[in-house]
């Protein structure tokens, strides 16, 4: 620790920022990642050392949200963090230089770093007609994405719109239309191989953090599953850490935006959430530094899926989620039947469901439909 607190001492004074918030920041990074205790040290060291790898950040179709999440990261903030620990060389929204000077400067990054530069790619890829539907500096994107790739040491492709097409690839409600207008597609689908993706509309900023200081500090990537997702951020269903997840278990559900179960706080599953159908970790850390349950399904929004493809843009919002494979979570939330949680006993309950989770979410599964029917009976009396 000792180590770790000189190096945080060193990158501190370079950051102008003060030691204790960078060891904060190497302790959430570790977390976020998974890591053992003490790995801050690791990251802490990585930091201080390592020669600031440049960054190629490329923009296609997209709404600049992915950065602009990435931009209001606090711990610390991104422009202290980025601007002196990793080199943004191109950044068409972030760069001074515009036209020309752009280019060139895209260019040169690219030879001086040939083979160790990372590449980010935010938004999808029109590949239609050739890829006339998205040209930067007179290139299409499909031509600017190959060429950038084919030297970059790790190719990162950051939102649901890069990772798998997201919303751009969403095929309109005609007769007889098969594709979105563009033929918009991931990275990987237009690479042909695979690449490390970060879903979600936008992601959480600390999932792209963590997953380059983790490039950083071991050179390499961290592990992926078999959609190139990072599996400390991407590895559960939300569903399983949701803090409305107990009264899902207990069978009590919000049926309309605005009445009893809602203003209680109740599970959201038959208003639409797609929480059981998505991996991400949004029910586990948040959204936003501005305090505990600061995501949509905690301020009674449900889940729209944002992060999986098949699920996000694609299946109507107010459609029940499929339920997988649920595991119960590693602890149910304290609970007060009066504030819209639950009680003592309810928990105790819960414990026992836990035991049993798998049977218990087939046996729930089945019931849901009869659970229904008790609600509306009890809502016509």
């Amino acid at each position: 620790m000792e180590e770790a607190t000189e190096a945080a001492a060193e990158v501190a004074g370079r950051l102008r920022i003060d030691r204790r918030e960078f060891l904060q920041f190497c302790a959430a990074t570790a977390t976020t990642l998974g890591l053992s205790s003490g790995a801050e040290a690791a990251i802490a060291k990585a930091v201080e050392k390592a020669k600031r790898p440049s960054v190629i950040w490329l923009h296609f179709q997209e709404c600049t949200g992915c950065s602009e999440s990435l931009l209001r990261a606090e711990h610390p903030t991104l422009e202290k963090l980025i601007l002196d620990v990793i080199s943004l060389d191109y950044h068409e929204t972030l760069m001074a230089a515009a036209g020309h000077q752009a280019e060139a400067a895209r260019k040169a990054a690219m030879k001086a770093n040939k083979g160790k530069y990372i590449l980010v790619v935010e938004g999808a890829i029109p590949t239609k007609q050739n890829g006339i539907y998205c040209k930067i500096g007179g290139h299409t994107a499909i031509d600017m994405l190959k060429e950038c790739a084919a030297d970059a040491a790790a190719v990162i492709a950051i939102g649901s719109c890069a990772s798998w097409g997201g919303m751009p690839s969403t095929i309109p409600s005609i007769s007889g239309a098969d594709s979105s207008p563009t033929g918009s597609s991931g990275v990987a689908d237009v690479l042909g191989k695979p690449v490390v993706t970060i879903p979600g509309c936008p992601p959480n900023p600390y999932n792209f953090l963590a997953t380059a200081v983790h490039f950083l500090t071991f050179g390499k990537l961290p592990d992926v599953d078999q959609l190139g997702r990072p599996k400390f951020a991407y590895g559960r269903i939300i569903h399983e850490h949701c803090e409305r997840r107990a009264h899902f278990d207990a069978g009590r559900f919000a049926l309309a935006f605005g009445d009893e179960g809602h203003r209680k706080g109740y599970c959201l599953y038959k208003l639409g959430c797609k929480g059981p159908e998505t991996y991400a970790n949004c029910s586990t850390i948040g959204f936003g530094d501005v305090g505990e349950s600061n995501w949509p399904v905690a301020c009674g929004h449900p889940c729209i899926g944002c992060s999986e493809k098949g699920v996000g843009f694609t299946k109507p919002i107010h459609m029940t989620a499929q339920l997988k494979g649920m595991s119960p979570p590693a602890s149910y939330p304290g609970i007060v039947e009066q504030q819209g949680k639950s009680s003592f006993a309810s928990a105790a309950a819960l414990a026992a469901i836990a035991g049993a989770a798998a049977g218990g979410a087939a046996m729930l599964a089945k019931n849901l439909g009869k659970q229904d029917e008790a609600q509306a009976q009890k809502k016509g009396e």
